[in-house]
This record gives structure tokens, C-alpha cells and sequence, in this order.
């Protein structure tokens, strides 16, 4: 009977450790009783969530939940609980993750690596710097060390000013992909590091989606830049005035500090190597690419573009340290070398427009890179004891942009998702074609009725593994086609602003001339004749049908074939007519009857002098190529073509209106067997042909939903084709 209260102690004990775990959930989720439930796994989560236990295990995965305020779970203290202690004797943190990372590099000496991966929002780039400051606080030091230890931290606000951006999921959203080395010697101390960027979104510089801002550079140096530097730069404050800051309405955000920022950014400017000289080239970039923004054009008389704003090209003369002539003509022309002549051809509003985003996508990309390549010089290892160096350990510390869903979704969402995917081993496909048939990949083509009515048809979905997500086609690559034009190329070499001129090589524009040429050369000696004679064709195809012809681009991918009819689909009475000439082309083909329409099916039979149209045993007509005039088709995305014959008697039979499945195919293999490269007619609206003896139809084409052949009251062909928007 004494033992009774030790017992009611434990039985009490006991009783609070369920409560808790009630009230807290599992801190490893492999002790989860119903561990296959994912409502079983959510409920953890927001049990531990709400008692402000963010962290999470699944095994040796940590599990982070982005809390949006500040916890008092990262001092010091937390830092020396969670170093060398063993993984599971305290509760999870990112601290563990980092500790047991380190612990293993320096007992296994093998390299490490540490996946931060999650959705936009989901706090990537907290955690990586959570870890860089664990090992900043933890590891040996000394007065080398500590200097790295510096840099390595100070280095991720000035990548996050220059690569982060706020979206409509994250203030702080990290608009490239980061993979981070960070060196140890055999004491465990870090030494160096080196930074990988990839994949940075030079398209937000001249265009942001409403509630997205630009990079937190530019309003960083308007808000906190001292007034002498704003005036030296030709800056005011009002983010209001520049073109490229405006586009997602949203300036000023109540939740950003730009101010302070700036003071953070110029301070780790200059624990990072950066002089005053540095600093200030590198400021003149940036307001350039804002005055270029804000450069404007009008048509002239013949519809060519012209400089409207004058003070904006003097400011990019001045901060690039260009000629302002020599600028001012490259944005409004593209230079053209053809057999070895230089032409300057005018550009349009719209390639003008084209022409100054692509140079001020370039000039933040590429100094984007030199700035990561200048943190690089300053991290890296610059001991004497090669020892050391000789025994560094590495530990990778990748912070991947995160998946992302909005009501827009275009390339950029399709290639930080495509990366996403990849680490989660599920792999995309590529389009219709080739995963059809794949559960994971619906077009509005491949939908039910129900998929159909949320579906355009300039879109397709996937089903990722955090979820489906729809992209739109519409300008899917347009956003990061920044091709540079020569000139303008050629001005950005000449720069005398010394990161701008390290940025443009010169060498690119005389050794990729040369390259391309030496891997042309290298790549025509080793063609194939089937391959030289299949390329061949697909040039004629696309200077007869490209931007003109709706259907053009479907053939694009899909290689010619010989013939698609072999001599035994061919009747041999047929064969024996035409005393076995060599045939180049044979295809199935409908002819349209020129009283009343109606289909025929017939074979068309390209031989080396004649075009021969063929009913099974018969042989229903010889056009030769010297008496073809012409063969006429639509712009639309049907699979109709008339060949035009010259009627010298009235034995002719007239023109001939046929349907050939492979169109462009068959009319490339008949423009080149019969010479008529310049014989082929693309016509909108429609197209006039000779019955006979004079008489004369009409094929009528308009766009619809869905092909329709058929005869109209006013004796017409009809023709619908539904449009592609391909051209």
C-alpha cells in the first residue's frame, strides 16, 4: 500500500505525455499510427503547427512549416542545445539538419548536401540562411575564418537584392536557383565557398504580373540611395517614373522596408570586396536599365521607329559610357551581315520595342552572373597551406526556386515546376505526341467535355506531384526570347564602364561567327545523304508555307517519309502504263469532281516529267509539269491544293482540286520534282479554278471550329478549317 503514490506518479506522467501528444502530435512522423493517411499527416501538422512547433521529422527529413512571424527559437542558445547532440535526442530544427550534416563531413570525410525544396512561400531561403549562420556561430574559428564566415553570410543580401523579388506568394521570393559550396578544412573550419546561380527570371526586368514588383534593387536604390548618388545616376525617388516598375502596380509595400534594406545591401557590398568604385559601376547598371525602360519610340512616315525620348539616351551614354549617336541608331536598326556586307535595316515600333528589352534583359542577366562570379573571388580559399586546401571537405547547400500555381502560369512557372518535379522523380514528358496516352498530361483535344470547358485551347495541364497546374501557350517563350541584336551587342562591347565591358566580350562577336561556321562545316561532312536530302526539303517547306500556311507548323517536327505508297499498294496495270518510270512520290489523295463536288478517293503519282492521278486499274488523267501553271492553297489549316493545267484543247480536262492528308509534304515533294518553287499560291478568303472549256469555280475558305467540306447553295466549294493561331 506505500507504493501507491509512486504508481498514481507514473500513471499521471503517462497520462500528461498522451495529453500532450494529443495536443502537439509526433515530432517524427514514421510514428504515426496511421502513417499511410495524408489527413492523418496534415492533422500532425496543424497540431504542431499551432503550438508554434514548425519543425517536423520524416526520418531524417525535416518537414518546415512557414510560420510568417518571428519565433524565439534561433538564438545562440538554440545553437549550442543542437550542436553535437545526437539527431533524435532533441526536438527537430533546422539547426539538427545542419549539425548532423557537419558532423558527418568531418567524421565520414565525405561531402554532404543539403535539398531545400517546397512551394514559393514555403520559407527556402530562411532555412539556408538559418544554416549558413549555425555554421557561422559553431564552427572553429580564426581571423581567416571569421572573414569567410562574413562573406558567406553578407553574400546572400546582395543576391537577394539583385535576385529576389516580391510575388503574389512571397515577399522574398527567390527569383533564381542557388547552389551553394561551402568549404571546411580538416579542422572543421569554413575556409571558402562558391555560389552556382541558374535559371535567373530576366524577364521580370521589363515586365512584372499585377501585385509582383521588379528585383528589390531598384526600389532599394530609390528609397535608401543617398541624394549626391541619385543625381549622379540621373535617379529621382518616385518609383512611379520608370516604366519597367510599374508594371504589377505595386511599388510600395507596406511590408517591405527598402530604406533599411539599402543600408544592408551597401554594408555587405563592402564586406564582400566591393570599393567605391565597384559600387558605383555596378549602381550605373542598374539606373540604366531603369532609363531604358523608360525610352520611347514613334512610327515616322514610312513606319519606321525613331528615338522620341532624347534625356533618356544620354543618361545610358553617359552611365554605360557609350556614344549616344551610335545607340541611339542601334536601338532603331538591326545590323545584317549577308555575303560578307553590313546592312542596317530599320526596325518597326514593335522590333524597336523588342530590341530594348532584349538589351536590358541582357545587361541585368549578365551582370547578375559577374556579380555572382565577384562574390565567388571573394569567397574562395586564399590560405598558403595547401594542405588544407588539399583536404577540404564540401558542403552543398541547394535552395531551388519554389513550385508555383497562379491564374496565369507561363514558361517561367513551367521550368521552376519542371525542376521541382525532377526532384521529386516524377519526370514531365513533352507534349501531345509523344504522352497522349499518359494519365498525367490532358490537352483541351485529349479532355472529356467536363475538361473541356476549363481548358482553351492554347493550354494544357499537368498533374505535378504537388498538384495540377494549367499553362498557357500564349507568349510562352516570348517573355525569354531576349535574342541581342549585333549592333547593339557590338555598343555594349565598346562600353567604358569596366562591368559592363566584362560582361559583353567582344570575342563573342567574331569567335561564335567562326564557331558556327567550324560546326556547320563539321556537321554537313558528316551528314547522311538521307538526312541531307531530308533537311533540304524542310527548307523548301519553310520558304513556301512558314507564316503563311496555319497547318505549317505541325509538319515542322515530323520528317518527310519517300512515299506513302509502296509499288505493291500500286495496281501493276498501272505500273506497266507508265512503263516503269522511276516514281518519287506516291500518296493517297480525294478528288473534289468539278460537277457537284463529291469526293473520289484516288492516287497521286509523282514521276520525273508528269503528275499522274490514278483510280485503282485506271489512269485518270496525265498532268505534265510543263503544263502545270500554278498550284493554289489557303492560308487555313486545311489539306486542300488546286493544280492549275493549261488548256491548249478541249480535250483537257482542266484544273484538278485535291486533299492529301500530308499537304505540305506532298506539295514540297511536287514543287521540287516539277521545279515550281515559285508556282505555289497561298490564298485567303478563296480561290478561283478552270472547270473546262472555259467555265470557272470557286472554293470559298473561312475559319471555324471544325473541318467541313461541302458543296453551297450559290454552287461554291465551302471549305471551314478551324485556325491554329500558328502564324
Amino acid at each position: 500500500m506505500q507504493e501507491a503514490p509512486a504508481i498514481d506518479g507514473i500513471r499521471i506522467t503517462m497520462e500528461s505525455a498522451l495529453t500532450a501528444r494529443d495536443r502537439v502530435g509526433v515530432q517524427d512522423f514514421v510514428l504515426l499510427e496511421n502513417y499511410t493517411s495524408e489527413a492523418a499527416f496534415i492533422e500532425n501538422l496543424r497540431k504542431r503547427f499551432k503550438e508554434n512547433l514548425i519543425y517536423t521529422y520524416i526520418g531524417s527529413v525535416l518537414v518546415s512549416v512557414n510560420p510568417y512571424k518571428e519565433l524565439e527559437i534561433y538564438s545562440k542558445q538554440h545553437m549550442e542545445r543542437y550542436r553535437g547532440v545526437s539527431f533524435y535526442e532533441v526536438s527537430p530544427h533546422i539547426y539538427a539538419i545542419a549539425d548532423n550534416s557537419y558532423r558527418s563531413l568531418r567524421t565520414e570525410r565525405k561531402d554532404q548536401c543539403i535539398l531545400i525544396s517546397g512551394e514559393s512561400g514555403a520559407g527556402k531561403t530562411e532555412a539556408s540562411k538559418k544554416i549558413l549562420q549555425y555554421y557561422a556561430v559553431t564552427c572553429p574559428a580564426s581571423d581567416q575564418v571569421e572573414t569567410v564566415k562574413d562573406r558567406l553570410l553578407q553574400s546572400n543580401p546582395v543576391l537577394e537584392a539583385f535576385g529576389n523579388a516580391k510575388t503574389l506568394r512571397n515577399d522574398n521570393s527567390s527569383r533564381f536557383g542557388k547552389y551553394m559550396d561551402v568549404q571546411f578544412d580538416y579542422k572543421g573550419a569554413p575556409v571558402g565557398g562558391h555560389i552556382l546561380n541558374y535559371l535567373l527570371e530576366k524577364s521580370r526586368v521589363v515586365h512584372q504580373n499585377h501585385g509582383e514588383r521588379n528585383f528589390h534593387i531598384f526600389y532599394q536604390l530609390l528609397e535608401g540611395g543617398e541624394e549626391d548618388l541619385l543625381r549622379r545616376l540621373g535617379l529621382d525617388r518616385s518609383a512611379q517614373n520608370y516604366q519597367y516598375l510599374i508594371k504589377g502596380q505595386c511599388a510600395r509595400v507596406s511590408s517591405i522596408n527598402d530604406k533599411n534594406e539599402w543600408k544592408i545591401v551597401r554594408k555587405a557590398l563592402s564586406v564582400i570586396n566591393f570599393n567605391d568604385d565597384d559600387v558605383e559601376e555596378l549602381l550605373s547598371i542598374v539606373a540604366s536599365v531603369l532609363h531604358l525602360g523608360n525610352v520611347q519610340f514613334a512610327s515616322d512616315e514610312q513606319g519606321n521607329a525613331q528615338v522620341t525620348t532624347e534625356n533618356q539616351i544620354k543618361y545610358l551614354a553617359r552611365l554605360l559610357s557609350v556614344d549616344s549617336t551610335v545607340l541611339r541608331e542601334s536601338l532603331i536598326h538591326k545590323k545584317i551581315i549577308a555575303k560578307g556586307e553590313e546592312l542596317n535595316s530599320p526596325l518597326n515600333l514593335e522590333q524597336a520595342a523588342y530590341a530594348r528589352d532584349a538589351l536590358a534583359k541582357a545587361i541585368y542577366g549578365r551582370t547578375f552572373s559577374w556579380l555572382v562570379s565577384k562574390i565567388n573571388k571573394s569567397l574562395a580559399y586564399k590560405g598558403s597551406d595547401m594542405y588544407s586546401l588539399g583536404n577540404a571537405s564540401v558542403l552543398g547547400l541547394l535552395d531551388i526556386y519554389g513550385f508555383e500555381v497562379f491564374q496565369h502560369n507561363s514558361f517561367e512557372q513551367f521550368c521552376i515546376n519542371y525542376c521541382n518535379e525532377k526532384l521529386q522523380q516524377l519526370f514531365i514528358e513533352k507534349l501531345e505526341e509523344t504522352v497522349k496516352n499518359h494519365p498525367h498530361f490532358v490537352t483541351h483535344k485529349l479532355g472529356d467535355q467536363k475538361t473541356r470547358k476549363c481548358l482553351g485551347r492554347d493550354e494544357f495541364r499537368l498533374l505535378h506531384y504537388a498538384g495540377e497546374v494549367n499553362y498557357s501557350v500564349v507568349g510562352f517563350l516570348d517573355k525569354n526570347n531576349d535574342l541581342l541584336f549585333r549592333n547593339l551587342k557590338e555598343i555594349m562591347c565598346d562600353s567604358g564602364n569596366p562591368i559592363a565591358h566584362q560582361c559583353f566580350d567582344r570575342s563573342e562577336l567574331t569567335d561564335k561567327e567562326m564557331c558556327m561556321k567550324n560546326m556547320v562545316w563539321k556537321y554537313c561532312r558528316r551528314i547522311s545523304p538521307e538526312w541531307k536530302q531530308q533537311l533540304e526539303q524542310k527548307v523548301v517547306a519553310s520558304e513556301i508555307f512558314k507564316d503563311k500556311k496555319d497547318n505549317y507548323p505541325q509538319s515542322v517536327p515530323r520528317l518527310f517519309i519517300n512515299t506513302r505508297l509502296g509499288n505493291d499498294e500500286i495496281n501493276t496495270k498501272i505500273l506497266q502504263q507508265l512503263e516503269n518510270q522511276a516514281l518519287t512520290y506516291a500518296v493517297p489523295v480525294v478528288k473534289y469532281d468539278r460537277k457537284g463536288y463529291k469526293p473520289r478517293r484516288r492516287q497521286l503519282l509523282l514521276a520525273q516529267n508528269a503528275a499522274y492521278l490514278v483510280e485503282e486499274a485506271k489512269l485518270k488523267q496525265r498532268i505534265d509539269y510543263a503544263n502545270l501553271t500554278g498550284i493554289s492553297v489557303s492560308s487555313l489549316s486545311d489539306n486542300l491544293f488546286v493544280l492549275h493545267v493549261k488548256c491548249e484543247d478541249n480535250k483537257q480536262k482542266g484544273d484538278v482540286v485535291l486533299q492529301s492528308d500530308h499537304v505540305i509534304e506532298t506539295l514540297t515533294k511536287l514543287a521540287i520534282v516539277a521545279e515550281k518553287f515559285n508556282n505555289i499560291n497561298i490564298n485567303q478568303g478563296s480561290i478561283k479554278f478552270t472547270v473546262g472549256q472555259g467555265k470557272e469555280g470557286i472554293i470559298d475558305f473561312t475559319p471555324g471550329s471544325e473541318l467541313l467540306i461541302a458543296k453551297a447553295k450559290n454552287g461554291h466549294l465551302s471549305v471551314v478549317a478551324p485556325r491554329l493561331n500558328s502564324r
